[in-house]
């Protein structure tokens, strides 16, 4: 063993913030906006991780309205999480560049599956060379049996439509909207190629949530995580085509030689894409990672509350001071990163922000949500969510047994099915999680106390929180205070 001079580390409730004189006289005036990566601006510093139990389309879709973001998992096949990305891609956005669209020769029967596939409601009809020639809805197809009927024959042709040049502002679209009362705006260019599609809920939705995370086209923003064997190059190229935001590289340890190779050869091919590469929680690794030209960091080895990394593998550095030392290098390389894991209280999440994290990345927070994967389960009387770690048991052993293809693997025999199921060894746990309701109101009460934390130490900003946030160290009596006490709750 290296005989050197144990570090000290130290986790969030070794530390308090210590109170500031302080300018902010509403919590209601501090600004949270920040990175999550290089590229991409949240206003609020909250991402929710990529975990099967948490983040799929309809929690990447709520945390960007909400102005966060969300990673979508990836343990799935590559067809289905491009699926996940392209929903959210197509959920909102003042123009959608890329409507979904259907030949005049196609029948019913083949527009109901494709709509169904899509998840949409309408399609316009375009010839070979992208010519808008009309627009169907599912509601002309309600009462319609004739299956083999075209779209020829049941579209509402062009010269019938509302329409607009691809330069039209919000203003203008809310105004013709209004004049005319339909659903549907589908932007045309000079030549009568098809442009791009605004509807009447994506405009309302510009308006519901003004601190949205959008790309430049306004559609939401999302992020995807791949590994770093296997298909995941594939995986990577088939997510950029679809439009995803960030890929997200997601290993337990990252600073390895292979984890190394596999951000390379993924830089390689996402010049336009921003990287996140994780997990880490040194230094060495931040300086290394950043070195390769990622676009932000995520840190935190085995402080999630469902992971158990350090009690199986005995390896890993408390989350403040992980937090701490790869702010020194991520920071002055004005690379942005994400603190992962660790945030048992409320105050947490300023601490984290604190010690120089951009964005907090939360799991249990929003697990058992409305949003969240999975159904509920009543429990001796209460609404559960189940929630597990990516490296639980159950994980494992369902990736086993059905890859990521969803399908039993047939080749293994009850024998090699045996030896591989010995050979887990678990580094996270599976529980039930309380149901919640709707993510927004975990959100909102997460926003609301960094805002107070924030006001606490004088600053207006996240930034500010960096230059004037002072820490101190507190013993087991100064948490026990720290906490209710001397009380009975109700």
């Amino acid at each position: 063993m290296n005989q050197q001079i144990m570090p000290l580390g130290l986790a969030y409730d070794d530390v308090l913030l210590i109170p500031q004189k302080s300018r902010i006289i509403s919590r209601k005036l501090v600004l949270t906006k920040t990175k999550v990566s290089r590229n991409i601006d949240i206003a609020i510093p909250f991402v929710s991780s990529n975990v099967d139990t948490v983040t799929e389309s309809a929690m990447a879709i709520a945390m960007a309205k909400l102005g966060g973001m969300g990673i979508i998992h990836r343990f799935m096949t590559i067809e289905r999480e491009v699926a996940e990305v392209r929903k959210v891609k197509r959920s909102e956005g003042f123009i959608m560049g890329t409507p979904f669209t259907l030949s005049p020769k196609q029948t019913i029967a083949e527009a109901r599956v494709r709509m169904k596939q899509h998840n949409v409601s309408s399609a316009i009809i375009v010839n070979d060379e992208n010519k808008v020639l009309g627009l169907v809805s599912d509601r002309d197809m309600w009462f319609t049996d004739e299956a083999t009927m075209t779209m020829d024959k049941l579209m509402t042709p062009r010269e019938k439509l509302i329409t607009a040049g691809i330069q039209v502002t919000l203003d203008e679209a809310r105004k013709l909207f209004r004049k005319h009362k339909v659903e549907k705006l589908p932007l045309i260019r000079r030549d009568g190629t098809l442009g791009g599609l605004i509807t009447s809920r994506t405009v309302l939705n510009v308006d519901r949530f003004p601190y949205a995370t959008q790309d430049k086209s306004g559609r939401l923003r999302v992020g995807a995580a791949v590994g770093v064997v296997g298909d995941y190059l594939e995986r990577a190229q088939e997510l950029m085509k679809i439009g995803v935001d960030a890929l997200v590289i997601d290993i337990a340890h990252i600073h390895s030689t292979h984890g190394l190779l596999a951000i390379k050869k993924l830089r390689r091919i996402a010049r336009n894409t921003d990287i996140i590469a994780g997990n880490i929680a040194t230094a060495d690794a931040a300086k290394e990672l950043i070195g390769l030209d990622v676009d932000a960091v995520k840190v935190g080895i085995g402080p999630g509350g469902i992971c158990i990394t350090r009690m199986v593998a005995g390896a890993g550095v408390p989350q403040l001071t992980a937090i701490m030392d790869c702010a020194k290098i991520a920071q002055k390389a004005k690379i942005p990163f994400i603190a992962d894991g660790g945030t048992n209280y409320l105050g947490d999440m300023t601490k984290a922000l604190a010690a120089g994290a951009s964005c907090v990345m939360i799991t249990g927070w929003i697990a058992g949500t409305d949003e969240s994967p999975g159904s509920i389960i009543l429990r001796k009387g209460q609404k559960y969510k189940v929630h597990r770690g990516a490296a639980s048991f159950s994980a494992v052993a369902s990736r086993i047994l059905e890859g990521v293809n969803g399908q039993v693997r047939k080749e293994l025999s009850e024998k090699e099915l045996d030896s591989e199921l010995e050979e887990i060894v678990p580094e996270g746990v599976e529980t039930f999680v309380p149901y919640k309701g709707a993510v927004k109101d975990v959100i909102n009460q997460l926003v609301g106390a960094v805002r107070s934390g924030m006001s606490y130490s004088n600053a207006g900003t996240i930034p500010e929180l960096w230059k004037n946030a002072r820490f101190i160290r507190i013993t087991p009596a100064g948490f026990r205070e720290s906490k209710q006490h001397n009380v009975e709750e109700m």
